[in-house]
């Protein structure tokens, strides 16, 4: 298992009442689903429309399942955005 950090941007870091939190697992899927168990109801929700990077780099549309976890490392948790 590795162990890092989970950053929550805007209505992600509201509905976590966190700005972050450490996460130990081995795939994102992993993180997320302990990120739904720590926080059920709305981050629940926010979490369907956001948008995941993994040491800085964007997993789009890739499977949750698939995206390996590093030791150290950190996930940043972005709902959508508005403005410019």
């Amino acid at each position: 298992m590795a162990a890092g950090t989970i950053r929550y941007w805007a209505a992600a870091k509201a509905a976590a009442g966190v700005a972050e939190e450490p996460y130990t697992a081995e795939t994102l899927a992993e993180a997320l689903d302990a990120a739904r168990a720590n926080h059920p109801g709305e981050l629940v929700r926010v979490l369907q429309r956001c948008s995941f990077l993994v040491d800085g780099d964007p997993v789009g549309t890739r499977s949750h399942e698939t995206v390996r976890l590093a030791e150290g490392g950190t996930v940043e948790v972005l709902p959508p955005f508005a403005g410019g």
